[in-house]
């Protein structure tokens, strides 16, 4: 099979999948896998191989008592994530370029994640050295400033996942001492803010601090990152200040009214 042939049968694959999931939200009721077959013209066992698949990543459930397939919440709880941190992008934009230009480093959002911190946004700033993050990167919970502040304002499911893994030995979680986590956690809460000099990596540091919604839930960090030669080991107070007044902004700017720290 040729590259182009593989291409037109993933894509072919993927509008299948697709259709199922379109089809089964016009029925309020679980649907049987003949009568999706039916409706959308396929071979019924195609669409069951769909099926089996959708099943497998969360997005169907089957009936064990009647064997009929009805959508779960994973599709809207995707849609809302996506729309939410629409919002978010657009209400914090500008107030990371604001806060780009006034400490002269780059600027990143992101949001929580069960396992990590995905990196939502990026401000960059020109500087001998370059920030290598991308949007849609998955920082860890133990080891990076945006994740020591979900520790500390997000779910204890997210503790759990880093005790977890470092209890099961997961190489990712090499070294990491639980007490001094913490202790790191514990006054990232108190404060409002907290750094990782060196911790992802080396050369860089990075300030974060938590954002809130109109709830008061942690939803978001802003975060300024750049070299340990610019941004120091203990943090100068320039950037402390910049980055809590940001998230501060940021969080009146989606309905929170009183601050959490």
């Amino acid at each position: 099979m040729t590259d182009k042939e593989r291409t037109n049968l993933n894509n072919q694959s993927t509008i299948a999948a697709f259709a199922i999931l379109e089809e089964m939200a016009r029925h309020s009721e679980a649907c049987r896998g003949t009568d999706l077959a039916s409706s959308l013209g396929m071979p019924r066992a195609r669409v069951y191989r769909y099926l089996q698949t959708l099943v497998t990543l969360g997005y169907v459930r089957q009936d064990p008592a009647t064997e009929r397939y009805r959508l779960t919440l994973k599709l809207f709880h995707l849609g809302q994530a996506i729309a939410d941190g629409t919002q978010l992008t657009s209400v914090a934009r500008p107030l990371m370029v604001a806060l780009r230009d006034e400490v002269r480093q780059t600027v990143t959002l992101s949001i929580p994640e069960e396992n990590g911190m995905r990196v939502l946004d990026i401000v960059r700033v020109e500087t001998p050295v370059q920030i290598v993050t991308k949007p849609g990167a998955l920082l860890p919970l133990h080891n990076s400033a945006q994740g020591k502040l979900a520790l500390a304002f997000g779910p204890p499911s997210y503790r759990e996942t880093v005790l977890a893994g470092h209890a099961g030995g997961d190489p990712a979680y090499a070294g990491l001492d639980p007490e001094k986590l913490d202790r790191q956690v514990a006054l990232a809460r108190t404060t409002g803010w907290t750094f990782a000099p060196e911790e992802i990596l080396p050369g860089v540091n990075a300030v974060s601090s938590p954002i809130f919604d109109v709830e008061g839930r942690f939803v978001a960090t802003i975060t300024v990152v750049g070299s340990v030669q610019d941004i120091k080991p203990e943090p100068g107070e320039i950037y402390i200040a910049a980055v809590t007044r940001t998230a501060r902004k940021i969080s009146a700017e989606l309905g929170c009214m009183e601050y959490p720290t």
